[in-house]
């Protein structure tokens, strides 16, 4: 497997490859897990009833998925990492702000990750100690980040082939064995319960957006937006909707305490136990490897994104791109560990949920200014100097984002806070939809008469020069 030696400059046009089918394998992939599932089934725990939060579910992955979506169908066009295109909008520096709580995002999802398959891996090999399961997966994921985006988008294909089978087989014994119509109609439909699902959904799908334009980049530059879209919209969203469906499913017909308390040892004793059961975890394991090896890669993106945007630098060597995902992997894995020992995982993993607030706004403002006012017009070079057009802080941008996460507060309602206008709702949480909106309102008119926007899309003089003023890092 021929290890990956771009990082944040631009993919030369000689070096694109890839069909655009394969954006629907990888995410089809990276939905159809164990945490999706989870996710279905905390709908329950919020008090919807399961054919609402069914619904609800799918709106808001419809939702969120068109959102990602747009983000993935800039990688073409550009050739660039997700993050490193938000420097148009929020300046080289400036995009650093959305970008250090981007890596908190990935190190909490890269954690539960390392929880949930150091148990599976525990049961497969019959290891009693937590600690030797979480350390395996640590290392795969590393591997699998430091060959890069070939490898990762190959676990997506071998994913959504082996998770259809398994989960399919687990939706079977589910049905077979235990009495899934008693799942629908315990409890009565309300709307606070069924927002929460949709924002649930919205919320999974968009955290896919930081990152999503990382594994479509490689496309060749004529790959249509249209179909760059529709691959990567339907293999997420179909993906999403079957395992969090079965979430819902699973959670109604065993309770929420008895699935939540053991996830993946109660999709083993679903499957009946013995070597069904180790197939349903080696399962389990290669799904979360195809997500957590995105978090990984996209980690090191952010960093690096960071760094440069800092030391003016276009790209790095491969002993530094080893070294930071070596080292982030490895933050990850000592912090699962320890949250593993004293019990603070769920409140971690609530803290995580409470982050996705902030990427809504930033949402907004790229897929705006990308979309209706630069429209695919970008001057690359100039995304490397922060004293070019691009400026090294762009504050309306900066101050549309502040006032879109500000604005959404008296909307949220999270385990860790519940604003006064949702509490009023009973419970309803509107803060995404009022982040959409007012990020969209106070940003588009105020970027319109104040971005920079070239008359045609810039590359440079060649299609693989390095950008005016940077220089190499390592």
């Amino acid at each position: 497997m021929t290890r990956e030696i771009r990082t944040i400059e631009r993919v030369p046009e000689a070096e694109r490859h890839g069909r655009v089918s394969n954006q629907f394998s990888l995410w089809f992939g990276v939905n159809l897990q164990i945490t999706a599932v989870v996710d279905g089934a905390i709908a329950i725990t919020f008090g919807a009833e399961a054919m609402a939060a069914i619904i609800g579910l799918f709106i808001g992955n419809v939702i969120g998925g068109i959102t990602m979506a747009l983000h993935s169908a800039q990688g073409p066009r550009l050739g660039l990492p997700q993050m490193i295109s938000s420097r148009v909008q929020f300046g080289v520096k400036g995009a650093a702000l959305p970008l250090v709580l981007t890596i908190l995002m990935y190190l909490g999802f890269q954690m539960t990750s390392v929880v949930l398959c150091g148990q599976a891996l525990n049961l497969i090999f019959g290891w009693n100690a937590p600690v030797w399961g979480m350390v395996l997966f640590g290392l795969m994921t590393t591997c699998v980040a430091v060959v890069g985006y070939r490898l990762i988008h190959m676990i997506g294909r071998i994913a959504s082939v082996i998770g259809l089978i398994g989960f399919g087989y687990i939706a079977i014994r589910l049905f077979a064995g235990y009495d899934v119509q008693s799942a629908f109609g315990q409890v009565d439909f309300t709307w606070a319960s069924f927002i929460l699902a949709i924002a649930l959904a919205a919320g999974w799908q968009m955290t896919f957006a930081p990152y999503v334009a990382d594994y479509s980049r490689y496309l060749p530059q004529r790959t249509s937006v249209r179909a760059t879209f529709w691959s990567t919209f339907l293999g997420s969203v179909i993906g999403a909707q079957i395992a969090m469906t079965l979430g819902v499913l699973i959670a109604g017909a065993l309770g929420t305490d008895a699935f939540l308390s053991s996830q993946v040892g109660s999709l083993g004793e679903i499957a009946g136990g013995g070597l069904v059961a180790i197939f349903i975890y080696a399962v389990i394991v290669v799904n979360k490897l195809s997500v957590n090896s995105l978090n990984a890669y996209g980690g090191f993106m952010c960093i690096l994104t960071i760094i440069t945007g800092w030391t003016n630098h276009r790209s790095v060597s491969q002993a530094v791109r080893t070294s930071i995902i070596v080292g982030f992997t490895v933050f990850a894995t000592v912090v699962a560990l320890i949250a593993n020992e004293v019990g603070f995982l769920t409140v971690f993993k609530n803290f995580v949920l409470a982050l996705l607030t902030v990427f809504i706004p930033w949402s907004v403002i790229n897929l705006v200014d990308y979309y209706l006012i630069s429209k695919e017009r970008v001057d690359i070079p100039a995304l490397y100097d922060p004293s070019g057009p691009y400026r090294a802080f762009n504050w309306v941008a900066i101050a549309s984002y502040g006032i879109g996460v500000l604005a959404q507060l008296p909307f949220m309602s999270q385990a860790v806070y519940v604003g006064l206008v949702a509490r009023a709702l009973g419970g309803a949480d509107l803060s995404w939809l009022i982040a959409i909106a007012v990020t969209f309102a106070v940003y588009f008119p105020w970027a319109r008469r104040t971005q920079y926007v070239p008359d045609r899309l810039i590359t440079g003089s060649a299609d693989d020069s390095p950008a005016r003023g940077a220089r190499a890092l390592g």
